[in-house]
Order: C-alpha cells, then structure tokens, then sequence
C-alpha cells in the first residue's frame, strides 16, 4: 500500500471557512479604527481651544477696583476704588473685539462666547469654523481655606463637530492690594 499525502476536499473547505471568518474580523477592526480615526483629533483640538481661552481668562487680574482705577494696587476692599470691579460680565463698552477697550478682569469674561473661533485679533482660526465656545465665571464660595467671595470658578465649554464637548474649570483668587 502507497500512503497519499495531502489535503481532502473538506479539510480545505474548513481551512478556508476558518481563515475567511478570522480574516472577517480583523478587517471589521481596522473599518472601525478607520472611520473613527478623526475623533480623537477633533477632541485634542477642542481641549487645545478650551486650554488657551481658560489659559488667556485666568491670566486677567480679579481686584477690587477696575484695573483702570488708580487704586487697584493698594486698595484692600471694595470701599476703597473709586470704580469697583463686582459685576459679572463685561463693563459698558468692554469687548474682547480688537480695537475696542479690552476685558481688564476676570469675571468680564462671564457669558463670553465665540462662534467661529477667533483669535486675539479678532481673525478667525482656519479650518475650526465648526467649534463655538462659551466662558462661564462664578463665585466659588469658601475654597482651600480662602474666604467666600475672593475665588472665582471659571469653566470653559467648547463645543466641537459632531456635538462632541470638553469643558475645562479653573479657579482664581483675588490676592488684592497685590494682584
């Protein structure tokens, strides 16, 4: 008797069933990393826009008195500025539009908003005319043994295409007469 080496039809048949539903599978993973492979670039990019609006709110001053008051470096109380500085949301002709009076402290920025993203200059950023953006500052009440009223909470929500958001919060105190 002569021993024949070699497949039989079924055994090929299996083989190939086999191979066809793993094949199958790894296709349908790389699809899926295909088609979502843009998502994670549109949230760095929202957590990028959220980052530099919080960066540029929190790097403005939170005094007593108007920073355009000549008593904003030394006054210790609202009492002492000839304009006080204690409203939420921009003074009477304050913008963040160049050309125009700046916002000068923190809580101007409350209620804020950018649809499209703009720059300081007031040039919209290229290619992220599908996100808006909103500032929202607040009184944080007591915080890390900070009395009530000298903290604010300021978050920062950009919306991004596809609804897809990223909110940032950071806080910032008041350390008058020295801010």
């Amino acid at each position: 008797m002569t021993s024949e080496r070699g497949l039989s039809l079924i055994e090929l048949l299996v083989f190939i069933v086999v191979v066809g539903i793993a094949v199958t599978g790894v296709v349908s993973v790389f699809s899926f990393n295909t088609r979502s492979s843009a998502d994670p670039m549109v949230r760095k990019q929202a957590l990028a826009i959220a980052e530099s609006l919080l960066e540029e709110v929190l790097a403005k001053p939170y005094t007593y008195c108007d920073p355009d008051d000549a008593n904003v470096e030394t006054a210790s109380g609202f009492g002492d500025c000839a304009v006080r500085e204690d409203t939420m949301g921009p003074e009477a002709g304050e913008t963040r539009d160049p050309g125009v009076p700046p916002f000068d402290n923190v809580n101007d920025y409350d209620g804020f908003s950018m649809n499209p993203i703009v720059d300081l200059s007031g040039a919209p950023v290229t290619g992220l005319a599908g996100y808006t953006s909103t500032v929202q500052v607040q009184p944080a009440g007591a915080f890390n043994g900070i009395p009530a009223g000298e903290t604010l909470l300021v978050t920062v929500t950009v919306t991004a295409p596809g609804n897809l958001g990223v909110s940032l919060s950071g806080y910032r105190t008041r350390y008058a007469p020295n801010f």
